[in-house]
């Protein structure tokens, strides 16, 4: 709240009338602007945190004590004048108040998480019962409202989409082909960083079910010699996603005058690559995002960029895509060179891939695939000492990565079982002569992100 430059509202709108809920920073601010007090507490609060609730607004027929998520240092210590608090933890006095008389609501966790278990709940009471809206939300109303908007957009030229074969940019591809027909042309880059057998099933599915003109591309040896010696993690994002667009502009002007390119932007990726006009602190930059170059020549379409992925999921399934890439778990478009730690080399790959696919493998045999929101390996830039047989060995330690969420904005560490651990450490170590050590990353985000470049 106190930093240079942080993020003001004019108080006025707080005089109209609107009913108002400020979530985390938001509460804070219709704290500080109506007269209530925010400090530091000497103590932040960042995870499941217990809260005690009053039951009544917000928390209107929940339990008075419940887990929430919250991600902050500074605190509301006193409310806005007129305000009284609802909800308290043991770090935060004022985890929520309300103002019924000029309608504003403030709460300092995370409702719209899926590790708030009634955070719905409070949403609901704040829509439904404080605001008085009607659940109009459909998953046909979006595709109604896309096509249309795409139509406009476009016109009657010709578009790209750039497919990587995850659910968001599948989705999008369908939206756009839907909207214009035979317009589109998917374009998918094969740049040498996907997992094991991920490029065979991507053009089998969009050429043998999806039937949507496909143009592969294979671009590995491209990729690689672009990030040959790059170590920077955002370098790598940039570099990618650069030579993504000059990929795509290639195959654009191979296809005659094609002006737009399509991508599956989602609301998530906006908000960590700096949100709008810079509103949002820069976690890292995704590819789709604030890695395009600036002198790109096409322009984009982006009908996701307003949804987050459990939203893009309800609209796959509405187009009648199949379960198998509905329920997908995301993959990110710089690929592999974001879970390989410093230089991203064939070698290091190979390795990469290996490890992970047995981690896939041995997820889907234990069920949890669907459970998990991600799972996969990461290769650290160091080796460390191991004996295997009666030799000293200096190999790859493997990280394994596994969490649940239902945004990607926050998600928790998943409790995989020790019996499931111990097979997939087993067969990395025993079936990848490079590795000789495998270690669990058991940290939230935050304060960690899920990937670890």
């Amino acid at each position: 709240m106190y930093a240079e430059g942080a993020p003001r509202m004019d108080p006025e709108i707080f005089a109209q009338g609107i009913p108002t809920l400020g979530i985390c920073y938001g509460a804070q601010l219709l704290a500080l602007e109506l007269g209530g007090r925010v400090e530091q507490t000497g103590a932040g609060e960042y995870g499941k945190v217990s809260m005690r609730a009053t039951g009544e607004g917000l928390f209107a027929s929940l339990p008075d004590e419940q887990t929430a998520w919250m991600s902050h240092r500074d605190t509301v210590v006193a409310p806005p004048d007129g305000a009284r608090i609802v909800a308290e933890s043991e770090h935060t006095p004022v985890a929520a108040f309300e103002d019924d008389a000029r309608r504003l609501y403030g709460v300092q966790f995370h409702p719209e998480v899926v590790h708030t278990p009634h955070g719905q709940a409070v949403l609901k009471n704040f829509l439904y019962e404080l605001a008085g809206a009607e659940p109009a939300w459909t998953p046909a109303a979006v595709i109604e409202e896309q096509v249309e908007r795409i139509r406009s957009q476009v016109g009657d030229e010709r578009v790209l989409c750039a497919l990587s074969g995850g659910v968001d940019s599948a989705v999008a591809a369908l939206l756009v082909h839907k909207a214009v027909g035979d317009q589109l042309t998917c374009v998918f880059v094969d740049h040498g960083l996907l997992r094991k057998g991920e490029a065979e099933q991507v053009v089998e599915t969009f050429d043998g079910v999806f039937h949507v003109p496909l143009v592969h591309v294979q671009a590995q040896e491209r990729f690689l010699s672009k990030l040959a010696g790059v170590t920077e993690p955002e370098d790598k994002r940039k570099i990618i996603g650069g030579e993504f667009i000059r990929v795509f502009e290639d195959e654009a002007r191979k296809l005659g005058d094609v002006r737009w390119l399509v991508q599956g932007t989602l609301y998530s990726d906006v908000i960590e690559s700096g949100g709008t006009d810079g509103v949002a602190e820069t976690i890292k930059s995704h590819h789709n995002v604030g890695g395009l170059p600036a002198d790109m020549k096409m322009k984009l379409v982006e009908p996701l960029r307003l949804l987050f992925k459990d939203e893009v999921r309800r609209v796959g399934e509405e187009l009648g895509m199949p379960e198998r890439m509905v329920w997908r778990q995301p993959f990110p478009g710089p690929g592999l060179a974001i879970r390989i730690i410093g230089d991203v080399t064939e070698e290091r790959l190979e390795t990469l891939r290996e490890a992970d696919a047995i981690l896939q493998e041995e997820v889907r045999k234990a069920g949890l695939y669907r459970e998990l929101w991600q799972s996969f390996c990461v290769l650290p830039a160091i080796r460390s000492v191991g004996v295997q047989g009666d030799s000293r060995t200096y190999g790859y330690p493997i990280a394994i990565r596994a969490v649940t969420s239902e945004d990607a904005m926050t998600a928790d560490w998943a409790r995989l079982p020790y019996d499931l651990i111990e097979v997939i450490a087993s067969r990395i170590v025993n079936e990848i002569p490079a590795v000789n050590r495998v270690v669990l990353d058991v940290t939230s985000k935050p304060p960690a992100t899920i990937e670890w470049e």
